[in-house]
């Protein structure tokens, strides 16, 4: 009898033990922050869904090099290619070795689920927002053979053009795709939709005429404009962008009621302890916001952001209502 009671007292202890845990961690910070404490004890893993050259890969090189150095540990880029993005988060999601994350855009950590109920994650369920890093307004460019004063101008091209006219993204599901099909709805106008592995690809589309038009990162386009290979219709910010304040925005020349945002974000998979995401958090959020950075993703065509994960995660909860909307609107469905 003695011994069955000494062992209900030990299964209950272990339960009340199990049961205080939490209420422990939090009077106790140090012992919440255990898991970062020893970490990292490996180099890092950037893991990027676009080439080489594309604009969240430029980012995450930007941010490597110092966030390396506040690790102390290498930071290694990682490209993995395809589906607009998606496989590289699918792979950030499935990561479970606490030193893996990847370096998202909008689609990825938004509306991927909504597009297609195959994708194989949920951006909401399976992904940590870590810190939004930079955002801009895109611009819409056009092959520089086009003819066209202004923005009304184009647009009527591109009416009378209707299912003959083209445009280019990085693939179902990114700012390009779902930008362009809530600005047909805008302008009536009705091009077919391209994807491409990435915004390099669809510039070098557009510079040889392959498409007629397309929604670029204006670091990217605005490089190709000035050198007399493509040709800027405007900017999606409301008013001209300190980014390419040459260049007027659509909202001025007429084209009301359409503003939208690209962005690039670090996020972690759902199984990163809260400790080791809220140390990347602090860490990418003053990297990106110091001066050096904050200069270089200028120059690379993004205004700075840095925020912390709730900012992320605001953000995510902001463009999911958006983006979603059009996908509705216009019935878009994953290829």
């Amino acid at each position: 009898m003695n011994t069955r009671i000494a062992a209900r007292r030990s299964v209950l202890l272990l339960a009340l033990a199990a049961a205080m845990a939490p209420a422990l961690a939090q009077k106790n910070p140090a012992a919440a922050a255990a898991p970062a404490l020893n970490w990292p004890t490996k180099p890092i893993r950037l893991v990027v869904g676009f080439p080489a050259g594309s604009s969240p890969d430029l980012v995450a090189r930007t941010i490597a090099e110092p966030l390396a150095r506040e690790l102390g540990q290498p930071v290694i880029v990682e490209n993995k290619v395809g589906a607009g993005g998606n496989i590289a988060a699918d792979f950030v999601t499935k990561a479970t070795d606490d030193h893996t994350i990847g370096t998202l855009i909008n689609g990825n950590m938004t509306i991927a689920k909504l597009l297609n109920p195959r994708v194989p994650y949920d951006p909401i369920k399976d992904l940590q927002p870590i810190s939004l890093i930079g955002t801009a307004p895109v611009l819409l460019a056009a092959p520089a053979t086009t003819p066209f004063k202004n923005a009304q101008e184009f647009f009527l091209a591109a009416r009378n053009g209707g299912d003959k006219w083209s445009y280019g993204s990085p693939g179902v599901g990114t700012v390009g795709h779902i930008g362009m099909e809530l600005l047909k709805t805008k302008t009536n106008m009705d091009p077919v939709h391209v994807p491409y592995p990435g915004n390099p690809q669809v510039i070098q589309a557009l510079i040889t005429n392959q498409i007629q038009l397309a929604l670029l990162p204006p670091g990217l386009a605005n490089a190709q404009i000035k050198a007399g290979k493509l040709k800027a219709v405007g900017v999606t910010s409301q008013a001209r962008s300190p980014l390419v304040p040459e260049y007027p925005s659509l909202q001025e020349q007429g084209i009301l009621g359409f503003q939208l945002e690209i962005w690039t974000a670090a996020a972690a998979p759902k199984s990163m302890p809260k400790p080791i995401v809220e140390r990347l958090s602090k860490a990418i959020s003053e990297i990106a916001r110091s001066q050096d950075v904050r200069g270089k993703l200028f120059q690379q065509g993004w205004q700075t952001a840095g925020t912390n994960a709730e900012g992320l995660a605001n953000r995510i909860k902001h463009d999911t209502a958006i983006l979603g909307g059009v996908i509705m609107m216009r019935g878009i469905k994953a290829e």
